[in-house]
């Protein structure tokens, strides 16, 4: 072999092997089902990433679960067996606790209520979150969680003696139903089915797009139509992980991935709607309280406030801020 033919391949077997020690492959887990539009949007972002980072970045999905439940997950996350992790906010409040201000109940009326504070605060979380060791790539609507009940709850007093559901370390979720009276029954989502089967428990609280994925419409038969509390998804990844990326390639995964999830934000309220259609034609009936009976509710939880935002751990200064900002769009005319 000539010499100058020889320097070249060497030069090329270098560059390869170089490329490829410094290839990083980004493990994610999520509850997300193969096939849903989170799955295929965030498919879609991971190609784009290895296109535009030329395989230097690598995005590897773990979906519906084959990873184990959020809490599961997380404690992957902590032993770097995943380096990321598409999960409810609630899911996170052990690595930063103000994740969860949204999540407080009754605290919005309605999308117009959530899209000004988020406009106006999710950059604060997501950087809240970094400094916690998580880099948030994105914020998606999940949409409002509604009471879905064996028998219908249209009152305070329909409450009590009811057994719910409570998501396993969701503070917020047990005082609120403490508040209302109800002793709150304690699992992980993967039992909540098996608890409505067999009456271990008789209400639940999630979004119409969850009720229908989880398969909860086939065992609820009523929907308190009064929006309790705001759901979102996180998609973060581990920063020491995100940190042994180039600082270029980081940008490209910031940029592509925001993207994606602004995508997935923007359908999943196209999502609820549809779901809520589609749970009436299967039988469930919407209660709607009165405004006398929702001003209950919500002195309820105005009584409590204090307990949760100390159970939370939630931060003065932040609850503040967004109790003004929600106070500053009520005024406007």
């Amino acid at each position: 072999m000539k010499p100058q033919l020889l320097k070249a391949l060497t030069f090329g077997l270098f560059l390869l092997a170089a490329n490829t020690s410094s290839a990083t492959t980004l493990k994610i887990a999520t509850l997300s089902p193969d096939g849903s539009y989170w799955m295929q949007k965030m498919r879609a972002g991971g190609d784009e990433i290895e296109k535009q980072t030329s395989g230097r970045v690598s995005l590897k999905f773990y979906p519906g679960g084959v990873m184990g439940d959020d809490a599961t997950v997380l404690r992957k996350l902590r032993m770097h067996q995943l380096q990321g992790a598409a999960v409810t906010s609630g899911a996170l409040n052990g690595v930063y606790p103000d994740i969860q201000l949204y999540n407080q109940v009754l605290l919005f009326k309605n999308e117009t209520e959530v899209d000004y504070v988020r406009q106006q605060m999710d950059a604060e979380l997501m950087q809240g979150l970094e400094q916690n060791g998580l880099v948030a790539l994105g914020f998606a609507d999940v949409g409002f969680a509604y009471l879905m009940s064996i028998t219908p709850i249209q009152t305070l007093a329909d409450m009590r003696s009811q057994k719910a559901w409570a998501p396993e370390d969701n503070k917020i979720a047990s005082s609120a139903l403490q508040a209302f009276d109800i002793s709150p029954i304690p699992l992980p989502l993967r039992d909540v089915l098996m608890g409505l089967q067999t009456g271990m428990i008789n209400v639940v609280a999630g979004s119409p797009v969850g009720a229908l994925a989880l398969q909860w419409h086939s065992k609820i038969k009523y929907i308190t139509d009064l929006p309790m509390l705001y759901l979102f998804g996180v998609l973060a990844i581990d920063k020491p992980a995100f940190d042994e990326i180039a600082a270029a390639d980081q940008q490209i995964v910031r940029n592509i991935m925001a993207g994606v999830i602004k995508e997935i934000d923007q359908h999943s309220r196209q999502d609820n709607q549809q779901a809520i259609a589609a749970l009436q034609n299967q039988g469930i009936q919407l209660v709607k309280p009165t405004e006398k009976d929702v001003q209950e509710l919500k002195q309820k939880i105005t009584d409590a406030s204090a307990e949760f935002e100390k159970a939370a751990s939630l931060s003065a200064d932040k609850t503040t801020k967004l109790h003004n900002l929600l106070n500053e769009l009520r005024s406007k005319p």
